[in-house]
């Protein structure tokens, strides 16, 4: 989270562009829960200072995700003390840099995240940054972070995806589903997409979705179990949660794993263990988070894994539409109606 009281360290080294960092910049704060028009507010405020292990990164952009509209709400596992900052990853130049950082320097191009980064300029560890793929445009690279490395981690890491394999998607055509269509394709599994409209569908499609279901339209059970010849999906990967969990189980493969990733849904599952042990197949919870903590060596394989991806054009992040900084409230405000397609992306480039 941006410290309002803090302020930059003489003593760290800083250069950009345009010259030395300044002392205040404009950072979106939540100063009261509620819905994102209501609660953010536009402040100005020192910048902060990069500690030891530490980069100051000036922001080029930030990707909305669902999770910053659950900041505003008071809703999500982690509660920051008002005020604060949403906003949590971002491309952007490393501009400063505490003692102790290696393997990263001033002027690099970089990706991260960490809560508190919709703002002009954010402290991030150092370890918590890699190079941003050449790639990429800033707006791309901007959601690589959060969404592709979830999608990478459930697929590979969780669900140990084959070639070969049929692979469902929920919500394929939002940020992190699209990831998972993509990485999926990139795997040689055959994909199954499940949308919220039939305006969503040609998205999914474009990723490079073998079968495109509609939700409220299609019967996904019936859809999965005609696709694939009554085999069933041998990979879930469910972002939704509710009724899309409930309806997964019901056309899993034999041996197939089901992928928790979250609940957009807005309902939690119970997890059938009558039905998990009947028909032979696993549940699976993925808190992508975690990793960076308990296993950082992962975390390095798939950035690696990510930008290979990228420069060979095997992945690029979806944008649905690019919103300047100081409107950053309709951002969120269009990710949580449901009605976007790929990333919001919030420019910020100070």
């Amino acid at each position: 989270m941006l410290q309002p009281d803090a302020t930059v360290d003489a003593d760290v080294a800083a250069t950009d562009a345009g010259g030395s960092v300044p002392e205040a910049m404009r950072a979106w704060r939540v100063t009261r829960l509620g819905e994102p028009a209501g609660a953010l507010s536009l402040d100005t405020v020192p910048v902060p200072a990069a500690g030891a292990g530490e980069v100051l990164v000036r922001v080029s952009a930030v990707a909305a995700n669902f999770p910053d509209v659950l900041l505003c709400r008071g809703e999500y596992q982690v509660k920051p003390e008002l005020p604060f900052s949403p906003g949590i990853e971002l491309v952007g130049t490393v501009v400063a840099m505490g003692a102790e950082v290696s393997g990263v320097d001033v002027g690099d191009r970089v990706v991260g995240s960490k809560i508190g980064v919709l703002a002009e300029y954010a402290v991030l560890p150092a370890a918590d940054v890699w190079t941003a793929p050449s790639a990429l445009s800033d707006a791309e690279a901007a959601g690589l972070t959060v969404a592709y490395q979830t999608a990478w981690f459930g697929l590979h890491r969780r669900a140990a995806l084959q070639a070969g394999e049929w692979l469902l998607v929920h919500a394929a055509a939002g940020g992190v589903g699209l990831a998972a269509v993509q990485l999926g394709v990139a795997a040689g599994a055959r994909v199954i997409g499940v949308v919220g409209s039939q305006a969503k569908a040609a998205a999914a499609r474009d990723a490079g979705a073998d079968v495109v279901l509609v939700r409220g339209a299609d019967d996904l059970v019936a859809g999965v179990k005609a696709a694939t010849g009554g085999h069933g999906a041998d990979v879930v990967f469910d972002p939704v949660g509710g009724e899309a969990f409930v309806a997964s189980t019901r056309c899993i493969a034999f041996e197939g794993r089901l992928i928790v990733v979250g609940f957009a849904g807005g309902t939690i599952s119970s997890v059938p263990a009558g039905h998990v042990l009947v028909k032979n197949y696993s549940v699976v919870g993925l808190h992508w988070g975690l990793y960076p903590g308990v296993r950082p060596d992962l975390v390095r394989e798939a950035r690696g894994a990510l930008t290979q991806l990228a420069d060979a054009g095997a992945l690029r992040p979806v944008v649905d539409r690019v919103v300047p900084f100081d409107r950053a409230p309709e951002a969120l405000t269009a990710l949580a109606s449901g009605a976007t397609v790929g990333r919001v992306v919030i420019e910020a480039a100070s």
